[in-house]
């Protein structure tokens, strides 16, 4: 989604944070992407209009978005936390080969909890639903490999480990 300063300057102030140059370009830059970077990615983005900024910066920056609820962590299988400025309720498709985390919307996926039997002691705050499987691009390079035994070896190695 494209973003205005402006709009930018209101959620900021929404949330009591000061804008600043960085900071913006922070926000705007996940805002306007659907890939769920990194940190380190967001840093490379932002740092081609922002030489002077540090990772530090950017760390910290998350940091406060994510705390007041402008931006969410999004973590599977990684070594490295991703994030997300989609913070309305919608749920992922997650690529088990290239590890790509794409956005799905679907209401009646919002309604699981209301039917799960979820004990009346417990207070959910929010739920996720996740996909595992194969975008069509590793569907598709998958295909042209002769063995798709490695599929079954891949699930195996990268799931988490409790």
């Amino acid at each position: 989604m494209i973003i205005s300063q402006n709009d930018i300057r209101t959620r900021f102030k929404a949330q009591g944070l000061k804008v600043t140059p960085q900071r913006a370009a922070i926000y705007k830059a996940l805002a306007e992407t659907t890939s769920h970077p990194t940190a380190e990615a967001l840093f490379q983005q932002v740092a081609k209009d922002y030489p002077m900024i540090s990772p530090n910066t950017v760390y910290y920056t998350l940091s406060t978005l994510k705390n007041v609820g402008l931006v969410k962590e999004v973590n599977y299988w990684h070594d490295r936390t991703r994030f997300d400025a989609n913070v309305t309720p919608h749920h992922h498709l997650i690529c088990l080969e290239c590890r790509a985390i794409f956005d799905i919307e679907d209401r009646s996926l919002n309604q699981i909890r209301q039917k799960a039997k979820i004990p009346k002691d417990f207070q959910v705050l929010s739920h996720q639903v996740e996909f595992y499987g194969y975008c069509s691009s590793c569907q598709k390079a998958q295909a042209r490999q002769p063995s798709s035994s490695s599929r079954q070896s891949h699930i195996q190695s990268t799931r988490r480990k409790p």
